[in-house]
Formats: C-alpha cells, sequence, structure tokens
C-alpha cells in the first residue's frame, strides 16, 4: 500500500446493540470505535443529551491522544410530514416503545473525516486525504 493509499473503516452498530446500555455505556462505546479511527453508522439516533455527552467527552480528549481532533457527527431520518395525523401518532408510539430506530447517524474522528454534509435524503461524507 503507498502513502497515498488508506483504508478507510466503517463500523456498523445495530441499535440493538446499545438498545439497553445506559447512556455512558452508549457513549464509550461508541468513542471506543472512533478512537480506532473508524467511521460508525449507527442505526437509529443518540438522545439529545447524549450526543451532548459524546461531543463534551471528545473535547476532553482532544490534546491528551495524539491525533485526535474530536468527531463529526451527522443524522438522517426520513421526513414524515406527509402522513396523515394516525400514522404520526403510530410512529410516534412506536418510538417511545423501541426507541428512535428510523434515523441513520454518522460519527466519525475529525482526523478522518473533514465534513458531514446532510440533506433529508442524503449524506455526503467528505474525507481527509
Amino acid at each position: 500500500m503507498s502513502t497515498k493509499d488508506r483504508k478507510l473503516t466503517l463500523s456498523f452498530i445495530p441499535y440493538s446493540d446499545i438498545e439497553k446500555l445506559d447512556s455512558m455505556k452508549r457513549v464509550k462505546k461508541i468513542l471506543d470505535v472512533v478512537l480506532k479511527d473508524r467511521i460508525v453508522i449507527l442505526q437509529g439516533r443518540l438522545e439529545a443529551t447524549e450526543e451532548a455527552s459524546l461531543i463534551q467527552s471528545t473535547m476532553a480528549l482532544v490534546g491528551r491522544i495524539k491525533n485526535f481532533r474530536g468527531v463529526e457527527l451527522a443524522v438522517i431520518q426520513g421526513k414524515n410530514e406527509d402522513n396523515d395525523f394516525m400514522s404520526k401518532v403510530r410512529i410516534r408510539m412506536a418510538r417511545a416503545l423501541v426507541g428512535d430506530r428510523d434515523a441513520l447517524t454518522i460519527i466519525g474522528p475529525a482526523a478522518v473525516v473533514k465534513e458531514i454534509k446532510k440533506d433529508p435524503s442524503k449524506i455526503d461524507l467528505m474525507l481527509k486525504r
């Protein structure tokens, strides 16, 4: 492999792997993968407090771990605005019972991921060379 060749590793974490973990363990599980210079594809999404905790934890590590500059994070989720009232109620009830599984969260180390751009239907992931 030449110096220009870089290996990109994507690690998929299904919702079932994190659903029974408390918030601290969820953040730790994700951070452990990101610290290996891997990009996490998480089924579902973290709660807002968990996202904040992840960012806070990574900022505490910046400068303490060689070449670690934090994380980039994006969530993509389908729009439900065209659904009728009863469909929206069913979706909210399902999320309350089984979690927010209809989203996809991308989390990558800032040393690897240059930028994540998102719109409702896609994510553009720009990598550093």
